[in-house]
């Protein structure tokens, strides 16, 4: 079972890239919404792969702009030869070449692109539902909860949310940002409607970009960019006290 599993962790991330904000920039990945997992899993010992439903990916013109690169996440993302940049560059793993039974942990990045892909990325799903299903941890940030009520619990064959607490990107955000009506135009879930679809309950920090991060058993969820380092932080503390 879960024990015998080597201490690894996936970390996945959006396909889509494509033009939502007001100015025309595109979303994708959220850069340092993967940056600070890889950064946060590295540090305390695991190995870490990426993986894309498509075995592509595209940026976040936004997360690419002050203040969400700035300091010494902009120092990296300048570094070609940074290990998180070598493997997102050359070594991102198409999720249908996953291999079953080899990670302990699974998390969730984001960026808005993945409202419109991870709802329906069963390789991803399933990369999960693997890591679930024999004990393991899930986590999931900003837009990345919305790929969890599609990750199936096997013993009860419902989401692995249903009933539990859970947090994301909220739409106050969303209306900050100025992407709601875009997001509705294309008919696309907020994570709000997302979880609550599948019984779980959405907890919202005091301002849409608080650090906020919340644990539901072996569920960890983070609200936008600056809780992907704490979300991530909790989900080794949940690996920790597994049995």
């Amino acid at each position: 079972m879960f024990r015998t599993r080597p201490r690894k962790a996936l970390i996945s991330i959006s396909s889509f890239h494509g033009a939502i904000f007001p100015d025309g920039s595109n979303t994708g990945l959220f850069f340092t919404e993967a940056l600070h997992p890889f950064q946060v899993l590295t540090e305390a010992g695991f190995e870490v792969d990426l993986t894309s439903e498509t075995g592509t990916y595209g940026l976040d013109q936004v997360s690419l702009t002050p203040p969400f690169l700035a300091g010494a996440d902009k120092a990296v993302f300048d570094n070609a030869n940074h290990p998180f940049n070598v493997k997102l560059s050359s070594q991102l793993i198409k999720a249908s070449d996953l291999k079953k039974g080899e990670y302990s942990l699974f998390f969730a990045s984001a960026g808005h692109a993945a409202l419109y892909d991870y709802p329906s990325a069963r390789g991803l799903q399933a990369a999960a539902e693997d890591v679930w299903n024999h004990g393991g941890v899930v986590g999931a940030v900003c837009h990345g909860p919305v790929l969890l009520p599609g990750v199936l619990d096997g013993k009860t064959g419902k989401s692995i949310i249903e009933g539990k607490t859970v947090t994301g990107f909220t739409t106050e955000g969303e209306m900050v940002l100025q992407v709601l009506p875009k997001l509705k135009s294309d008919n696309v879930a907020t994570v709000l409607e997302a979880v609550s679809k599948v019984g779980a309950m959405f907890s919202s920090p005091m301002q849409a970009f608080d650090d906020y991060s919340i644990t539901s058993g072996r569920i960890i969820t983070g609200t936008n960019p600056a809780s992907a380092h704490s979300a991530a932080e909790r989900a080794v503390r949940a690996y920790a006290n597994l049995g």
